[in-house]
């Protein structure tokens, strides 16, 4: 009985014995075309054994570097991509750093900085002020959250200013409630509000024809049990 620990250790354990004995096996052809051959259809086995990696960008690509590390980078074959080495496989990624938001304002957070750049992409329009105005709220908002205290309007209009490099500025309106959008919403629950009444009108008036309605039928009825 042949134990694990006398065997080969497993480089990729994901893709078990067989596929590494057969790796092996490829590296004992003799000649380079049946060594291709064969690792073209172990490329295929390693595909059918691993479906998951088929959603994956480039996934024949990362076949073909398993195949080289279950060869322990010694693998003398015809192959459409460029064989890793052990050193770029062992180099450790780079450090990714951590986006910097400017100063004192790093509660606003990056997709306020965002909207900012995209607000003064726009050209002179309706749809850049509106974008404005949505940024100025959101920023209110992250304001209140983060210091836990009420923010004027002015202080949000002189943030928004220096965030933007003095390209956006709202210092012309009072306050953002007389901002467009602020009656833009109270105008739709006033719309809401009166669709409403409307529709408890609709259905009292309703209520109120029934009873008349069965009221006229009790006094039909009772004229003519009296006739009787």
């Amino acid at each position: 009985m042949e134990y694990n620990t006398q065997r080969t250790q497993l480089h990729m354990p994901e893709y078990g014995r067989i596929i590494q004995q057969l790796v092996e096996r490829c590296k004992e052809l003799p000649t380079k075309e049946e060594r291709s051959e064969m690792a073209m259809a172990i490329i295929d086995f390693m595909g059918q054994r691993n479906p998951q990696l088929r959603d994956e960008e480039n996934y024949k690509h990362k076949l073909w570097d398993h195949l080289f590390i279950l060869a322990e980078y010694d693998l003398d074959v015809d192959s459409p991509y460029p064989f890793p080495t052990r050193e770029q496989l062992a180099e450790k990624p780079k450090r990714m750093e951590y986006p910097k938001l400017q100063g004192d304002f790093k509660f606003y957070g990056k997709s306020i900085l965002q909207l900012i750049d995209k607000a003064i992409e726009l050209e002179p329009g309706d749809e850049k002020e509106a974008l404005i105005e949505v940024i100025a709220n959101n920023m209110k908002k992250s304001y209140n959250v983060y210091n836990k205290e009420h923010v004027t309007d002015d202080v949000i209009f002189r943030h928004l200013k220096e965030l933007s490099e003095n390209r956006l500025d709202l210092t012309g309106i009072e306050s953002l409630e007389k901002s467009k959008i602020y009656y833009t919403s109270n105008n739709n629950s006033r719309n809401n509000n009166s669709n409403n009444g409307r529709n408890n009108n609709t259905r009292n008036n309703s209520n109120t024809s029934n009873n008349k309605d069965q009221t006229n039928k009790r006094r039909h009825n009772n004229n003519h049990k009296n006739r009787k």
